[in-house]
């Protein structure tokens, strides 16, 4: 593989999640759309299906040379590569059927098992969040244009307060055990938040702790995990609090904890 062009990929990345934002809302304002269930059972409507191939057939049209994994597409899922792209076209499918606003279009850059380059995108919300190919994380400020960056202001993670933390948890997938977890700290503020917006939460300093007890798998987490690196987050698993690695079988992800440096993370 030829070295990678970061500031072109990350320029392509941000244009095809703009693109296919524009797609996703063009359904989400329709009357109706259809729904259909995948054999895991998880839902997946026109508009997954839609910013999937446009993405796609963006990102292999442009960078034929690194191979591309998506949640739409089976047959890219028995990759073995360790630089690779990572699309989850709309991540939120429930908030999205809800018409919640709360989904995003997430594209990430994974090398040697770490997400280094990631485009957040909340069409509903109008909030893009994207790295750079210095390292560095933004957010950028509607109206957007996909030929040429809107306003753009750094982020970085909160100082957290170990007595008073600021807590996102999943909307859709909060159960018993998540609760449990999150008692065991002390909080001043406890919000629940669908998608990927969790990590890009954190990485603004708007939350201090993302705990995830429950499924997920890397196209889900790549993207928001390169934003929060980029803004001085981690993201580590929560047996052993090694860092959250991608390239895993079948891509799924153990329980995981995203979070600014300084909160005292609890062992049970």
């Amino acid at each position: 593989m030829s070295e990678i062009n970061k500031t072109r990929l990350m320029r392509e990345m941000r244009r095809l999640s703009l693109e296919a934002g524009d797609i996703i809302m063009e359904i989400y304002g329709a009357d109706d759309f259809q729904v259909e269930t995948k054999s895991d059972e998880s839902p997946v409507t026109v508009a997954d299906q839609a910013a999937d191939a446009h993405i796609s057939a963006g990102l292999t049209e442009l960078f034929p040379d690194i191979p591309l994994v998506t949640e739409e597409q089976a047959n890219t899922h028995v990759l073995k590569a360790n630089t690779f792209l990572i699309v989850d076209p709309l991540d939120g499918t429930k908030e999205f059927i809800k018409r919640r606003g709360d989904f995003t279009v997430n594209i990430a850059l994974v090398e040697d098992g770490v997400p280094t380059l990631g485009v957040v995108y909340a069409p509903a919300k109008e909030r893009l969040f994207l790295t750079d190919a210095e390292g560095g994380a933004h957010e950028e400020t509607a109206p957007f244009g996909t030929e040429s960056e809107a306003r753009k202001t750094p982020i970085s993670v909160s100082v957290p307060d170990n007595g008073a933390l600021k807590i996102v948890a999943s909307k859709s997938h909060r159960d018993a055990a998540t609760e449990d977890y999150i008692a065991q700290y002390a909080t001043v503020e406890n919000v629940s938040a669908g998608s990927s917006l969790k990590f890009c939460l954190v990485a603004t300093g708007e939350a201090d702790f993302y705990p995830r007890l429950g499924p997920t798998m890397e196209w889900d987490t790549a993207a928001g995990h390169a934003v929060l690196s980029a803004a001085g987050g981690q993201v580590v698993n929560r047996e052993g609090h090694e860092t959250l690695a991608y390239g895993k079988p079948e891509f799924r992800n153990p329980h995981f904890l995203a979070f600014a440096p300084g909160v005292e993370l609890k062992e049970g």
